[in-house]
């Protein structure tokens, strides 16, 4: 019998900051992710969707089902489920199998603290505009307060009772946190965007320059929580160009719409790690770093993680 992880067992495995030094190594150790394997999804009755992502490198292979449930809060039920089967590369010998929406609720605040490291305005305490009350806002928070101080949490959500729990939350967690309204982010260093929504959550136009936009909420060509406003103003970050223009909804619909080109990227996640080009952007401007998830994301983590609970490296050697 393999080791198996239930949701809390895989969330207390590794804090997002740990998982964002996966993510790190894993490109510094070469990973492209231009070349991983696309997401396969798979409509389901009741308007549901299964999403299968695989991902094979260096030593391990594994692969992440996952459903996405949108009727499930109103029972009581999560929105996301799933399983990450986590596989020996040489071999495909079964290691250990982690809940699959913890992995996601981990990983995904991870990318996003990675990607931080390099484009959050340095130096100062920063205010910060939170799109979200869901388990990926809680996960940003405690992210984002790995990566930098904050001066205050304003939390924006559709559900009043909602947002002020998180803000609460983050009360506890000794930040200056309020509920507001998406004007707010005429006022932030800083807007996450960690919600289900399909239209854009604010006016572009307010963002001030120099401010930090990150958006994760969907995977869709004809979904988006930014709008075309931001887009055209912004220095724009992806996890791949290639993830980017099949599946973020940010950039496409802005591009159908013929306000920017496939070429309004100014770099990526490798791009800011390896340091091969300023994280700044062009002066003046926002930047927005727009995630799709990606599944070399979910192995990078997924191994991290093995390895944190004991798990031998596969075959005793490194992996990426």
């Amino acid at each position: 019998m393999i080791p198996q992880f239930e949701a809390a067992e895989t969330a207390a495995l590794l804090t997002p900051a740990a998982a964002a030094d996966a993510l790190a190594d894993a490109l510094r150790a070469g990973l492209d992710p231009e070349s991983c394997p696309q997401r396969s999804a798979l409509p389901v009755p009741g308007g549901g969707e299964l999403l299968l992502m695989p991902a094979a490198a260096g030593e391990y292979a594994g692969v992440k089902i996952a459903g996405v449930a949108p009727g499930n809060p109103a029972l009581g039920l999560p929105r996301i489920t799933g399983s990450y089967l986590l596989m020996d590369g040489v071999t495909l010998r079964p290691l250990a199998l982690f809940d699959g929406a913890a992995l996601t609720a981990l990983r995904t605040p991870a990318v996003s603290a990675l990607a931080l490291r390099y484009l959050a305005p340095a130096g100062r305490a920063l205010r910060l505009v939170l799109f979200g009350a869901g388990p990926q806002a809680y996960g940003h928070l405690e992210a984002v307060l790995q990566v930098s101080e904050l001066a205050q949490a304003v939390v924006v959500g559709r559900d009043p009772g909602a947002a002020e729990r998180l803000a609460a939350h983050a009360r506890g967690l000794g930040v200056r946190a309020r509920t507001g309204t998406a004007s707010d982010v005429a006022e932030a260093d800083l807007v996450l965007c960690c919600t289900t929504a399909r239209e854009p959550l604010f006016d572009g136009r307010l963002v001030a320059p120099g401010a930090t936009v990150v958006a994760v909420g969907s995977h869709e060509p004809d979904a988006r929580e930014t709008d075309t406003a931001l887009v055209r103003r912004a220095a724009v970050y992806v996890e791949s160009r290639a993830a980017a223009l099949r599946e973020a909804g940010d950039l496409l619909v802005p591009e159908a719409e013929g306000a920017i080109g496939p070429g309004h990227i100014n770099g990526t996640l490798a791009d800011l790690v390896a340091g091969r080009m300023p994280a700044a952007g062009a002066p003046g401007s926002p930047q927005l770093f727009k995630s799709v998830g990606m599944a070399w994301e979910d192995l990078a983590v997924a191994v991290a993680m093995y390895r944190a609970a004991g798990g031998a490296t596969a075959r005793g050697s490194s992996a990426t």
